[in-house]
């Protein structure tokens, strides 16, 4: 997660806050009337909750219904967004040898994350098992225009670790559509800014993950996002052991190895898509991070390691200021 820092007076910043995809989220807007910022980060929420309803994992929605389908091996055809966004997370599967793929929803609730207040539970062994034979990719999915089908019936398509990406782009369009020049989004720890906050940049928190503090903040440049997967925002602990949401498709359980792993996306096109999915794979691949955040052409990492190290790399060093005593690992 990261957080968003004041440093300056509130009636130059109006913020809006609201509890959408399973987090809260954090309109800024700066440098406007308070009208006008109303009205813009009202269009925001009404986005994301239009978001929210129709990609739901499971409640019924646009998803649900394909994910039906796909169960019972039928075609669908799907709106313009979703065959969109499905193709795009089938590249970035892909791309990272699908470490983080969306197909796996079946797994995300047999570990009781498909609800608002899960029970602590391990999941049955069988049908993990099961499961885990049936390999669900999101290279089953069979797009063709806006027709989706699937060579698997185990396939069930889960946005959690690519919508809230998607989202700031689709704020960041919206902001910009109402003339809005300077804010912040924050979704849950993805962040994307917008021009500056008066004569300075905005500035963000990086959460440490085992304490209620940041253990770095940066500047954000216009057009900037940043997020950051983690092991201490939806989990539970299970006879002295954490099980994180964030599940290894290798094995089927809770990946280990990384507390934490921050990417920073300089602007660019879909920079907000791109600080979501693409930290799924380098936090799911422990000590080959680098690798992979190599392969979406990511410089800007930091990760926090299992036993509390901190390792970031020479780009993302130089923009960071650490709290406390931190003396992280420099990474090329």
């Amino acid at each position: 997660m990261l957080l968003s820092l004041a440093a300056c007076s509130r009636s130059e910043v109006f913020r809006h806050e609201a509890f959408v995809f399973g987090t809260r989220v954090d309109v800024a807007v700066y440098g406007k009337d308070q009208a006008e910022a109303d009205a813009a980060a009202a269009a925001v929420l009404r986005e994301f909750d239009r978001l929210h309803r129709a990609y739901h994992a499971w409640e019924p929605s646009e998803l649900t219904a394909l994910n039906a389908a796909i169960a019972r091996g039928e075609a669908v055809e799907v709106s313009d967004e979703l065959a969109a966004l499905l193709k795009d997370a089938q590249h970035i599967a892909a791309v990272g040898d699908e470490l983080f793929d969306p197909a796996l929803g079946a797994l995300v609730a047999l570990w009781g994350f498909h609800t608002d207040t899960f029970v602590p539970t391990r999941p049955d062994p069988d049908k993990l098992q099961a499961l885990l034979a049936a390999r669900p990719r999101m290279a089953d999915l069979v797009i063709e225009g806006n027709r989706v089908e699937s060579r698997n019936p185990a396939v069930q398509i889960d946005l959690g670790g690519y919508a809230k990406g998607y989202a700031l782009d689709r704020a960041a369009a919206i902001l910009r559509e109402k003339g809005v020049a300077n804010a912040l989004i924050n979704i849950g720890g993805n962040v994307m800014a917008l021009g500056r906050k008066g004569d300075q940049p905005w500035r963000v928190g990086i959460q440490h993950p085992r304490e209620p503090a940041p253990i770095a903040t940066l500047p954000l440049y216009d057009g900037e996002a940043v997020g950051t997967s983690g092991d201490y925002q939806r989990f539970f602990e299970l006879d002295g052991e954490r099980y994180a949401h964030l599940l290894d498709p290798r094995t089927g359980q809770p990946a280990r190895g990384t507390q934490s792993l921050t990417i920073l996306i300089t602007a660019q096109p879909n920079a907000g898509t791109l600080s979501d999915g693409p930290s799924k794979p380098a936090y799911l691949a422990g000590d080959q991070w680098r690798e992979h955040t190599r392969r979406f052409g990511i410089e800007h990492v930091l990760r926090i390691a299992e036993d509390g190290s901190v390792e970031v790399t020479r780009a993302l060093r130089a923009r960071l200021q650490f709290v406390g005593s931190v003396a992280p690992k420099l990474i090329d």
